[in-house]
């Protein structure tokens, strides 16, 4: 019988999957039904967590990458050309937004590391506020613990996902970004067909040279383009959305298996207490940043926050809380901390801050 976990995913007989994904889509429902902010993504997370709990659980191997195309897809339709022009405008936040979500780390490194009882190398990457891909590649390359790393980049990308939608639903006010809001695009099959063929046709080469997150990135650089110009085919349906929203909840669900849990409990509680950390102090610098530059509050909170880009774009689509801004802020960090974490982690030792 295959492994219960992620991993199982190309190993597991399709009744497994099917069950899997059935499963993620009713906890997805149930938790729309109740008006949950990013209600498909949580409900499928949690739902299939719950089966993992007493199962095997997989999703096909196509199923994120399906699901990222098509998220790709829907949040590079959010940048027309006005929009694109509001982005560029506060690249500077943009960029002072990426280094201080990184510097971060180092306040966090020490706390993680002491609560953890992992080496202070291992430490700092579990720490940074990037995401779990680039991250775990990174610490490969500086010689830490790739599993350690992993195992705490997805618990604090959970615990962001399962707190930050939620409370800004209820706080945050809806809608009032005009600047950074483009009008919906009307929706043509054919025209999304080919989109998303293209949208593929992107994504591959970006796998082929190693990119993280290569099936979202590509077709978002595409819709990007076709939106900012005025070329764009088609928008991407809300039942689209949500389709991918479950297929991500589940791949992010099948990790939490008991094995998973119960194996390094020290280290999961050290990861959900260092991410809370994280979170507030993080939210803290959000909410002067936005203040000092003018931008809306829900909106940079979103952007600094210590999840993985793919859920805080979704959040911020779900709840209308300018979606090129928030994907702004994480693309500008994905790329700053494949620039910057390796000589950060080297002068950090140098210094004796780790």
């Amino acid at each position: 019988m295959a492994r219960p976990g992620r991993w199982s995913g190309a190993l597991s007989p399709l009744p497994t999957q099917s069950l899997t994904l059935c499963t993620a889509a009713l906890g997805g429902a149930l938790l729309s039904l109740l008006h949950v902010p990013l209600a498909w993504m949580i409900g499928a997370m949690l739902a299939t967590a719950a089966l993992a709990w007493h199962r095997p659980v997989a999703v096909p191997p196509w199923a994120r990458p399906a699901g990222l195309i098509v998220l790709g897809l829907g949040l590079g339709a959010t940048f027309s050309g006005p929009v694109l022009a509001a982005v560029t405008g506060a690249l500077p936040v943009l960029l002072a937004g990426g280094v201080i979500a990184i510097a971060t780390g180092f306040v966090v490194a020490r706390l993680f590391t002491r609560l953890a009882g992992t080496d202070s190398r291992t430490g700092f990457f579990c720490a940074v506020p990037g995401g779990v891909i680039v991250m775990a590649i990174l610490a490969q390359e500086a010689g830490a613990s790739v599993p350690t790393v992993t195992l705490a980049q997805t618990m604090r990308v959970l615990v962001v996902v399962l707190t930050f939608p939620p409370l800004l639903g209820w706080l945050a006010p809806h809608g009032e970004f005009g600047e950074f809001m483009a009008p919906r695009q009307p929706f043509w099959w054919p025209g999304l067909l080919g989109m998303a063929a293209a949208g593929l046709a992107c994504a591959w080469p970006l796998r082929r040279a190693g990119l993280a997150n290569p099936w979202m990135l590509g077709p978002c650089a595409l819709a990007i383009l076709l939106a900012a110009t005025g070329h764009l085919p088609s928008g991407v349906p809300v039942p689209l959305i949500n389709a991918a929203q479950v297929a991500l909840g589940a791949n992010l669900g099948t990790r939490l298996s008991r094995s998973f849990l119960l194996s390094s409990r020290r280290l999961a509680v050290a990861a959900v207490i260092s991410s809370a950390v994280l979170s507030l102090l993080l939210t803290l610098i959000a909410w002067a940043m936005a203040r000092l530059a003018g931008l809306p509050v829900p909106a940079l909170i979103l952007g600094m926050a210590p999840g993985g880009m793919p859920e805080m774009a979704l959040t911020a689509k779900a709840l209308e809380l300018a979606v090129p801004l928030v994907l702004g802020f994480h693309l500008t960090r994905t790329v700053l901390c494949n620039l910057l974490v390796g000589p950060l982690h080297r002068l950090g030792l140098r210094l004796g801050l780790l």
